[in-house]
């Protein structure tokens, strides 16, 4: 597994961790449960038409057999990057550039699963020695694939609740890193709750600093740096 640095639309550097082979590998073999349990009912219940004769059989089984093909291809384009299987590995598929992963890129990787997957797992073998976790089908289509464990757990100490006609008030928030927003919240938590007003001061006035704020908008310490909070997170989350 390596460190993948995705720069969003708002120019806004965010730290991932490619997945490695092995949950790949997981999320991969759940699928394939899943298709062969499908290819099992699916043959059971339709078991009474064996009578039909041989061109109606093909097509037959022509059209129950297209779930299984464009499996990945749907449930990556409905699921915002995942299966079922990249689900419960807590897995997903984005654009290493930063934009949001759309409907050709998903077709891009379903097709190269061709290369990747059916001529002797050779995609399995090119994710090992990618510097980015890539297979054939990322390298085409510009996208990895990342850990969420590691983005929830750094998260939930700079994530804030934000209403949804939430409008930011510090557009130059995009200066900040990850790292800059969890020390932030860090302090500030600490700082609040202790009633540290010298600190609070001092946070303030650095966040000014490194995000280049012209106009302050806020008086209070406190008001100031909890709507930095929410601006930040607002960019991040709308990349």
């Amino acid at each position: 597994m390596s460190e993948i640095q995705i720069n969003t639309t708002q120019n806004v550097k965010i730290n991932f961790i490619s997945s490695g082979v092995a949950e790949r590998a997981l999320g991969f073999i759940i699928d394939t449960i899943i298709k062969f349990g499908y290819i099992y009912i699916v043959s059971r219940v339709f078991n009474a038409f064996d009578s039909m004769d041989q061109w109606s059989q093909i097509g037959l089984n022509t059209v129950l057999s297209l779930p299984v093909i464009f499996y990945t291809l749907a449930l990556e384009s409905l699921m915002g990057g995942q299966t079922i299987g990249k689900r419960l590995m807590s897995i997903k598929v984005v654009k290493i550039d930063g934009y949001q992963t759309s409907f050709s890129d998903y077709v891009v990787r379903w097709f190269f699963r061709i290369v990747d997957i059916y001529v002797l797992f050779l995609g399995f073998f090119v994710i090992v020695f990618s510097k980015k976790g890539q297979r054939f089908g990322d390298m085409a289509a510009g996208t990895s694939v990342i850990l969420l464990k590691d983005r929830v757990n750094m998260s939930h100490t700079i994530l804030e609740e934000l209403k949804s006609d939430y409008k930011p008030t510090y557009h130059s928030v995009i200066k900040l890193s990850d790292n800059d927003a969890r020390i932030i919240k860090e302090t500030f938590v600490v700082a609040r709750k202790n009633k540290d007003y010298k600190t609070l001061i001092k946070l303030r006035n650095k966040i000014i600093e490194v995000a280049d704020i012209k106009n302050v908008k806020h008086n209070r310490d406190i008001d100031f740096i909890a709507v930095i909070l929410k601006d930040y997170n607002y960019y991040t989350q709308h990349m």
